[in-house]
């Protein structure tokens, strides 16, 4: 899965956080619902403009930023 092919990021839109394509929906958001325990089939009904490929991009997204350590260690839990 190429995530650069459905998400993107635009100064414009909500001050250049990676949204879907298409969309004002952001990365962060999206991940937000599946962390509240959202389905993907309860995301797209509610959200109409994404598909399958578009989480799974979140996904692929949320990978390669880890693969890179962009991570946020909390006071007392880091490594």
């Amino acid at each position: 899965m190429k995530w650069q092919d459905y998400i993107t990021t635009d100064d414009k839109i909500l001050a250049g956080k990676p949204i879907i394509k298409g969309t004002r929906l952001s990365v962060e958001f999206i991940l937000e619902l599946l962390a509240e325990g959202w389905s993907m089939q309860q995301i797209i009904k509610n959200y109409p403009a994404l598909s399958y490929k578009s989480l799974n991009a979140v996904f692929a997204y949320a990978a390669d930023c880890l693969k890179e350590d962009r991570l946020f260690y909390l006071q007392g839990n880091a490594a």
